[in-house]
């Protein structure tokens, strides 16, 4: 009897597991296909907002551009401890006028995503540590840390001994 009971519990233990991946999405599904529906220089903003919802990003310059994101992430496998795997990560990037037609629409995948270069420029800090902006800021801080100066007490105290 007890054997069954085992067997049992075991058979439904295992009827529970899947060995499906889980699969974490966000943002638009199904973008790729979606995106073949906007059309440059006659879709307008109400067009792509009932077709794939509000944009992910917004950028105002001199056009508005819109970024829509898509990604698709699982775990790995055993060997590389469960740490997740981006399988699936697209955007699209629009870019109305002021009217509120599409101008310009770029399509990225992962592929293409390598192929993008990225300005290797850096920009330096404006100010440099021996500045008046950089002293007030020491002062400020130090204020606010100690605003009675009692840790300067201290200190001379233990210099003293």
């Amino acid at each position: 009897m007890i054997k069954y009971l085992y067997i049992t519990l075991i058979f439904f233990a295992l009827s529970n597991c899947s060995f499906n991946k889980v699969v974490k999405h966000h943002g638009v599904p199904l973008l790729e296909k979606k995106q073949d529906k906007i059309i440059v220089n006659t879709s307008n903003k109400n067009d792509i907002i009932n077709l794939l919802g509000y944009p992910s990003t917004k950028s105002h310059f001199d056009n508005d551009i819109w970024i829509y994101i898509e990604r698709k992430q699982t775990q790995s496998e055993f060997k590389n401890l469960g740490r997740d795997i981006i399988f699936k990560n697209d955007v699209l990037v629009l870019e109305i006028d002021k009217y509120g037609i599409i101008k310009k629409k770029d399509f990225y995948t992962m592929e293409n995503m390598n192929e993008l270069k990225v300005a290797k420029n850096e920009t330096t800090g404006s100010f440099r540590k021996k500045s008046f902006v950089y002293d007030f800021l020491s002062s400020m801080r130090q204020k606010i840390n100690d605003p009675l100066g009692q840790r300067a007490k201290k200190r001379k105290e233990l210099n003293r001994r």
